[in-house]
């Protein structure tokens, strides 16, 4: 997986390609929560995501968590079909902010 950071109106993006799996969330969880810990608000561009695992889903919920209790927003863009069925299916539809087109 690769992450691409950048900046969008006081906002941080973090461009995310790949899988995100047992593998990479590890990696993924520890970026996500070095740019919460900025106090800035969080945008997850998943364009370029192909898969998430339960691995994936616990690292997400770990950020959404530090983000609600920093007063932040965290919010999901670009979310194909195949990934929102998975956060359909846990509930993480209801959890997450996700940005529909």
């Amino acid at each position: 997986m690769n992450i691409k950071k950048a900046s969008e109106n006081e906002q941080i993006v973090l461009g995310l390609s790949g899988r995100l799996d047992t593998t990479t969330a590890p990696e993924f969880q520890e970026s996500l929560l070095k740019e919460i810990k900025t106090g800035k608000n969080i945008i997850l561009d998943f364009s370029g995501l192909a898969y998430v695992s339960s691995a994936g889903l616990r690292s997400l919920l770990t950020g959404q968590k530090a983000v609600t209790a920093g007063g932040q927003t965290m919010t999901l863009r670009h979310v194909s079909e195949e990934i929102m069925e998975v956060f359909d299916m846990t509930g993480f539809s209801d959890i997450l902010t996700i940005e529909t087109a």
